[in-house]
C-alpha cells in the first residue's frame, strides 16, 4: 500500500505539471498565430471600402434569423437595429419560440404587422408555425415574423431557415446590436470562395454591451462596463475571440460560432441535418456536423473568423445569470463531444479529427474537471501532512503570473487592434481586473462547470432563464 501511495502521489504530481505545461503551451502558440493573423488581416483590409460590395452584382443576398423567447424588454429595439444594417439584399426574420410575455403583440403593435399566406418548403423538421407576419408598411418589407410553438432556440432557427429566401443566413441572438457594416464584412469571405475551396460558415467577435450608449438601436459610444462582471467578462471575450477563435481559424480547425451571430451556406446546413435540438450547443454542433459532411465528401472547405467587432451583446450582470449560462456551455460542450467521440483521434477527419477535436475534450472540456480534481488532491496532501509548500506556492504563482500575463496580452492586442476603448482609466480599470480575475472569476467558472457536467449526468436538458435588463437604461 506504501508503494502503491508514494508512486501515485509522484504521478499525480507529474501530471499536474505536465498539464499544465501543455495549457500554457497552447496558449502561447493560439495567441501567437492570433498575433499574426490580425496583422495580416488588418493590412490586407486597411483600405477597403466595404460599400463597394453595396453594388457588387455578385454580392450575395442574406437571410437574417432571430430567434426570440420572452424578450419583450428588448424586443422592438432590436429589430429596429437588424432593419437599420448597411445592406441592400437582406430579409430580417424574427421567430417568436411561443412567448409566454408580451414579445409577439409588441412586434404586432410596434410594426403594424398582420398574419398572411406565406408559402415555403419545410427541409428540416420543426414544430408548427401557428401564422407568419408580415408588417402593413410599405418600407418594412424586410421584415417577416414567425410564430411557433415553443421548441427551443435550435428549433426556431430550423423554422427560419424553411421559411428564409435566400442562400445565406446569419443566425443572431435577437438581444444584439450589430455594427453598422457587419453583414458587408461577414459576406465578403462568401465573395471571395474559390470553386476549389468553398466557405462554409463565418464568424465574427462578440463584444460586451453593458454600459455602452444605445441609440435607435446602434451603439454610440463604447463604455467599459462599470460593473466589475461584466468587466471581467470583457477580458474574457477578448482572450476568446482575439487569442483563440482567430488562430483556430488561421490553421482552419475552428469548430465553434458563436451562437450570438454567425453567418452559414444554407444548402449545406440543410444537408448537414440543420440544428440538433437534442443539445443546449446547437451553434458548435451544426459547426462540426457542416465539417464533417464536407470531411466526407472530401471537398476543400474553410471555416472563416474575422476580428472585426461586428457583435455587441449584454453579458450576464449577476452571478446567478453568469452560472446558468456556463452551466449550459458546459453541457453543450459535453453533449456535442458525446455526439461526434467517433471523429476524435480519427484520422479520416484529419485536422478536425486529430487535432480540433481532441484539444476540445482535453483542455476545454476536461480542464475544469482535472482542475478540481487537482485541488482536491492537493487538499489531501495538506490535510496528510505531505504536501511540498514551496512547490505549491511556486506553482500557484507561476499560474497567477501566467494568467495575468494573457490577460495583459489580450488587452494589448484589442489596443493595437481595433481600440475599442478609447479612455486611459478604461485600459487601467481592464489591467485591475485582470489581477483579480483569476482570484473570482475563474474559480466560479470551475464550479459552474462541474455543476453543468452534473447536471448532464441527472438529465437536466433546461435552458436556463437569461433575464435581461435590456439597453433601456443605457439610451440617449
Amino acid at each position: 500500500m506504501g508503494y502503491f501511495f508514494y508512486y501515485f502521489t509522484k504521478f499525480a504530481d507529474h501530471f499536474i505539471l505536465v498539464y499544465s505545461c501543455l495549457i500554457f503551451a497552447t496558449y502561447v502558440i493560439l495567441s501567437t498565430y492570433s498575433g499574426l493573423d490580425i496583422i495580416n488581416y488588418i493590412r490586407k483590409n486597411s483600405f477597403i471600402d466595404y460599400r463597394t460590395i453595396l453594388t457588387a452584382p455578385t454580392a450575395p443576398s442574406i437571410s437574417i434569423l432571430a430567434p426570440a423567447y420572452n424578450e419583450e424588454a428588448t424586443i422592438v429595439d432590436n429589430i429596429r437595429s437588424l432593419l437599420n444594417i448597411h445592406y441592400v439584399n437582406f430579409e430580417v426574420i424574427i421567430i417568436n419560440d411561443g412567448s409566454k410575455d408580451k414579445t409577439l403583440q409588441l412586434m404586432i403593435d410596434a410594426y403594424d404587422l398582420e398574419p398572411v399566406p406565406y408559402a415555403f418548403d419545410q427541409k428540416i423538421d420543426c414544430k408548427p408555425i401557428r401564422a407568419v407576419y408580415k408588417s402593413r408598411i410599405p418600407s418594412l418589407t424586410k421584415l417577416t415574423v414567425v410564430d411557433k410553438v415553443n421548441g427551443g432556440k435550435a428549433d426556431a432557427l430550423n423554422s427560419g431557415i424553411n421559411v428564409s429566401k435566400y442562400d445565406y443566413f446569419a443566425a443572431i441572438d435577437v438581444d444584439c446590436v450589430l455594427e453598422y457594416e457587419a453583414l458587408l464584412k461577414m459576406v465578403k469571405p462568401f465573395m471571395e470562395q474559390t470553386e476549389e475551396e468553398k466557405v462554409i460558415a463565418v464568424g465574427g467577435v462578440v463584444r460586451i454591451a453593458n454600459s455602452c450608449k444605445v441609440q435607435d438601436g446602434k451603439i454610440i459610444e463604447v463604455n467599459l462596463p462599470s460593473d466589475f462582471l461584466p468587466r471581467a467578462q470583457v477580458l474574457e471575450y477578448i482572450r476568446a475571440f482575439l487569442m483563440g477563435r482567430m488562430a483556430w481559424s488561421k490553421l482552419n480547425g475552428l469548430i465553434l460560432i458563436s451562437g450570438a451571430f454567425g453567418m452559414f451556406d444554407k444548402k449545406i446546413a440543410i444537408d448537414a441535418g440543420g440544428y440538433n435540438h437534442k443539445t443546449v450547443g446547437e451553434d458548435m454542433e451544426l459547426v462540426i456536423r457542416m465539417r464533417r459532411l464536407m470531411e466526407e465528401q472530401r471537398t476543400k472547405y474553410k471555416v472563416v473568423y474575422l476580428p472585426d467587432p461586428l457583435c455587441w451583446t449584454e453579458a450576464p450582470a449577476s452571478y446567478k445569470i453568469l452560472s446558468r449560462q456556463r452551466n449550459r456551455w458546459t453541457r453543450g460542450t459535453a453533449e456535442t463531444l458525446w455526439f461526434h467521440k467517433n471523429l476524435i483521434f480519427n484520422p479520416r477527419y484529419r485536422f478536425l479529427g486529430m487535432i480540433s477535436m481532441p484539444y476540445w475534450l482535453i483542455f476545454e472540456w476536461l480542464a475544469p474537471i482535472i482542475e478540481s480534481l487537482a485541488f482536491i488532491y492537493l487538499i489531501i496532501m495538506a490535510f496528510l501532512g505531505i504536501l511540498n509548500i514551496e512547490l505549491f506556492i511556486t506553482l500557484f504563482f507561476v499560474i497567477y503570473t501566467f494568467s495575468i500575463m494573457y490577460s495583459t496580452s489580450a488587452i494589448l492586442f484589442e489596443e493595437l487592434s481595433y481600440h475599442q476603448y478609447k479612455k486611459k482609466r478604461d485600459i487601467f480599470r481592464l489591467l485591475l481586473t485582470a489581477l483579480i480575475e483569476p482570484l473570482v472569476i475563474h474559480p466560479l467558472t470551475v464550479y459552474y462547470a462541474i455543476r453543468g457536467n452534473l447536471d448532464l449526468l441527472t438529465g437536466v436538458s433546461s435552458w436556463g432563464d437569461m433575464q435581461r435588463k435590456g439597453f433601456a437604461k443605457k439610451k440617449v
